[in-house]
């Protein structure tokens, strides 16, 4: 069963009489333990595709299924025990609440989890990003990249079947981006699923599939890196 699959997904946005769409029927299915990196210009629709899948909006039209979930079928309520249980999310931003601790920036999520707060796990998670000696530092003292491995850290604390990160280099430097990718392309070959929206091409070349936007149409989807094994149909140009 794919991880995702989303069949004829259109999304428009209505302002008063004006009707906007963004994406024009997109069919895509994306297996557990894929890295998918979602390419596109500026108003290609990246961002809204990444927000639908990631239940952060709703689609218009079309068939979006979650493990088998029908996700049009679910109620707000149950989006929301989905987005905190089931997804982990990396902004470029980095979101952070500031004047915080490392430890309790990454414990966040577990507060609104059904899952017990276990010391150990938030731990583990900052070890994981390899920061275990800031765990006690302020949110503020940290640097760009310490900031973004808190932020790795905090997506991966509840275990989720899938990470989203959205422009996850796109304020740091080249030489900390790759780092941030490594740590990304570890947890990948750990057997988590990750989808990334990047305008950038090094970022997206550290992922096993590119899809590439354009207008609110899938352009491209190819294998790279050899990384992805290749299946009729897995690549279409």
């Amino acid at each position: 069963m794919p991880l995702i699959q989303i069949k004829n997904l259109k999304k428009s946005y209505v302002t008063g009489d004006i009707e906007t769409p963004v994406l024009h029927g997109i069919d895509l299915t994306i297996g557990k333990g894929e890295f998918v990196a979602i390419m596109g210009p500026s108003g290609s629709g990246k961002s809204t595709l990444m927000h639908i899948l990631s239940f952060l909006d709703n689609l218009t039209e079309g068939e979006y299924v979650f493990e088998g979930h029908d996700v049009s079928t679910l109620s707000s309520d149950e989006l929301a025990h989905m987005r905190n249980e089931k997804i982990g999310f990396v902004f470029q931003a980095f979101n952070l609440l500031p004047r915080t601790s490392v430890y309790d920036n990454v414990a966040l999520p577990l507060l609104y989890s059904k899952k017990k707060l276990d010391e150990a796990d938030v731990k583990k998670a900052i070890d994981a990003v390899g920061l275990s000696y800031r765990i006690n530092n302020i949110s503020n003292q940290l640097s760009g990249g310490e900031k973004q491995r808190v932020a790795i850290a905090r997506a991966i604390v509840n275990d989720p079947d899938i990470v989203f990160a959205d422009e996850p280099t796109g304020n740091l430097d080249s030489k900390t981006g790759t780092e941030i990718m490594r740590i990304l392309e570890d947890f990948n070959d750990q057997g988590r699923t990750i989808i990334m929206v990047t305008h950038e091409q090094d970022t997206a070349s550290h992922a096993k599939r590119i899809v590439g936007l354009k207008d609110g149409v899938i352009e491209k989807d190819v294998v790279v890196n050899g990384r992805r094994s290749v299946r009729d149909g897995d690549i279409r140009k």
